[in-house]
């Protein structure tokens, strides 16, 4: 049984989704998912966890797409409608699915797709019958996200993860059928499909999603007075502050007005910077709620929603969530700083087909060995960073400095580079690269275009330096920490 459906089942004439502009009862969504599992299906009675992947703007569409697959029994797999071919190559490749379904909009990039099933979203006509059951112990989605190895991962949850990480969430954050959220995150991404969509979905409530991200229309949807709940990250409050300074007085007072009438906001996917905090406040009236979480395990950790927040920190545990602090040799540890752990339900399977690196995320007793350092402060976990100076978090996302370097060098006249994350207030860390090269023989912007056919455009390094050698110790390791201050 997906919890999702039968939940919905409760809200049939609610409106789910506002997408273009257009409502969408839960009954509509109910109807479309049925058809689309039907045509993935065929003549079969059951995918059998077989993986289809799709690359579908935030919209109805995508929402139906996710439910079909699921309904079929099919893994899900979302693509990020912003990777370059190569990234997307890969992600097909690595799940090995057995097709694309996509949007008008990316006919001409999955067109390079060789050897898989190409179906326009267009194709999957009226259908109905009988669906599979789904058991919760089975696969259900896989998200990538870049490991210290710089090589991406795929992240295998279950139905019982998914349920387990929205329950947590639908419980501690009080969400009801009265909510009306508009999403802006990406829907490759725990934070979009899971918070912002998942969670309101599951509670009977309604998800608004606009064409492309767009501050002004942000407001002018905030000023409609009809959205209460809203999520980002950082970079997009950091964005919103910028354009709500412009504004003339008066539309000033009706935004903050507007915004003081709604019942949660959250910041999530990097660390919130105090200043964007304390602005966005004396704009809305609000305290950003801050959470933790991973594409591993959903959220773990959170402000209360009732209750003090505590600037700077991450929260408490989360409901059905057990966390510890523990020492390099997984010991667990008190009062003093130490890696983040976490076990229940939310907890991701196994990474795809990478038997070793699952195992090696684990303790030998099961707990998930997250790679953030904290500390605990009369109850609350501040995070201090990361246990690896080769993961790099911008703009939301979490961004593995080694896979940008191994690209790099492919590049003519670069002998050798290092990535580093360099502080910034609105991305929390601007990507930068040190080339080991002659100046006069890298021509920076030829570079950066080469960089974009192989690199998503948030992985893309926006300063660089050239020196003749990286700073290294005895074991000719380099040595990030000085690099960085080279910078």
């Amino acid at each position: 049984m997906i919890q999702l459906i039968e939940n919905a089942r409760l809200h049939l004439e609610n409106i789910a989704v506002i997408s273009n502009g257009q409502p969408y009862k839960y009954k509509d969504l109910i109807e479309k998912s049925e058809s689309i599992a039907h045509k993935l299906l065929g003549d079969r009675s059951d995918l059998d966890e077989a993986r289809v992947a799709f690359l579908i703007n935030p919209s109805f569409d995508y929402v139906a797409i996710q439910w079909g697959i699921w309904r079929a029994g099919g893994v899900a797999v979302p693509l990020c409608v912003k990777h370059p071919f190569t990234s997307l190559e890969y992600v097909i490749k690595d799940t090995k699915a057995e097709q694309i379904i996509y949007s008008e909009p990316y006919s001409d990039l999955v067109s390079g797709f060789i050897e898989i099933k190409k179906s326009p979203i267009s194709s999957f006509e009226s259908a109905k019958g009988d669906l599979p059951d789904i058991l919760s112990e089975r696969r259900a989605m896989i998200l990538y996200t870049s490991g210290t190895t710089g090589s991406p991962k795929g992240v295998v949850s279950t139905h019982q993860n998914i349920k387990a990480q929205i329950s947590s969430l639908v419980e501690a954050w009080e969400w009801t059928k009265m909510d009306n959220i508009l999403n802006v995150l990406p829907l490759h991404h725990i934070h979009g499909i899971i918070n912002a969509t998942c969670c309101p979905l599951a509670s009977g409530a309604c998800v608004t999603f606009i064409e492309k991200f767009d501050p002004d229309r942000i407001f002018d949807i905030f000023l409609e007075g009809k959205v209460n709940v809203f999520m980002a990250v950082p970079t997009i409050y950091y964005k919103l502050i910028a354009t709500f300074a412009n504004y003339p007085v008066k539309k000033q007072k009706e935004i903050s007005t507007a915004l003081k009438q709604f019942r949660l906001m959250v910041s999530g996917s990097a660390a919130l910077p105090i200043s964007i905090l304390e602005q966005w406040k004396e704009i809305s009236g609000q305290t950003l709620l801050e959470r933790y979480g991973m594409t591993e395990m959903g959220m773990a950790i959170s402000n209360p929603y009732a209750g003090l927040r505590k600037p700077g920190h991450i929260g408490k545990a989360l409901p059905y969530v057990t966390v510890r602090l523990a020492d390099e040799a997984n010991s667990e540890i008190f009062n003093e700083a130490g890696e983040i752990q976490i076990k229940g339900p939310n907890v991701f399977r196994e990474y795809w087909q990478k038997e070793e690196a699952t195992v090696q995320t684990f303790t030998k007793d099961g707990w998930f060995k997250t790679g953030d350092i904290a500390v605990l402060e009369e109850e609350y976990y501040r995070i201090l960073g990361r246990n690896s100076v080769d993961i790099i978090k911008s703009g939301g996302y979490k961004i593995s400095a080694l896979e940008i370097e191994e690209v790099l060098r492919t590049y003519p006249g670069i002998r050798d580079c290092a990535v580093v994350g360099i502080e910034d207030e609105e991305w929390g860390e601007l990507v930068a690269a040190s080339l080991i090269a002659e100046p006069s023989k890298i021509d920076l912007r030829a570079l950066n275009t080469w960089l974009k056919a192989k690199l998503p455009n948030y992985k893309m390094p926006r300063k660089y330096i050239f020196q003749e050698d990286l700073p290294r110790n005895v074991m000719g390791k380099v040595t990030k920490k000085e690099l960085k201050k080279m910078f």
